[in-house]
């Protein structure tokens, strides 16, 4: 945690970072998102590079939140209405290992907040859970036309259901 500015950081992968941005940016207590690459093997990828499959890394929105405003548990509640838990690799129509699903922490006191969320989430699901959850290795930005993509490019494509997008408006006014 940054005293300085009260806030954390946490990376989450959710499919496609485009709408996961969308919703998570809008949610309040959060203070920013960028959308990059988790956890790569490769320094600095490229999207083009994510996309071979061969950096290992995941599209992943890193989100600074004040936690006075919104704790971790609540925005991982958040986040899980925006994804399929169970889906390995896969979310919406998008398929590879760059779109699987994941939290990557940046303290190790989120990691006990982590499990309890999918402890909880896990009893609503018969299949096993398929996030990732390690700790956050590197995180390296996407390129500029990724980011904030959908408030460029309104109607673009997104997996998240955009209904979810007007209870997010709701919750921050």
């Amino acid at each position: 945690m940054n005293d300085a500015t009260n806030s954390e950081t946490i990376c989450l992968a959710g499919g496609c970072f485009w709408g996961t941005q969308h919703f998570l940016k809008q949610i309040a207590g959060v203070i920013s998102t960028e959308v990059g690459y988790a956890n790569s093997d490769v320094a600095s990828p490229t999207y083009k590079e994510v996309c071979t499959g061969r950096t290992n890394a995941a599209e992943t929105v890193r989100v600074v939140y004040d936690p006075d405003k919104v704790g971790l548990g609540f925005l991982l509640k958040l986040y899980f209405m925006t994804i399929d838990p169970t889906s390995v690799n896969r979310q919406g129509g998008d398929c590879g290992t760059q779109y699987r699903t994941g939290i990557y922490y940046s303290s190790a006191d989120q990691k006990p907040v982590i499990d309890r969320a999918l402890s909880e989430l896990a009893k609503e699901y018969a299949e096993p859970l398929a996030i990732e959850v390690m700790p956050l290795k590197n995180f390296y930005l996407a390129e500029e036309y990724h980011q904030d993509y959908l408030d460029k490019n309104p109607g673009g494509y997104c997996h998240v259901d955009p209904r979810l997008f007007e209870i997010a408006r709701k919750a921050r006014q």
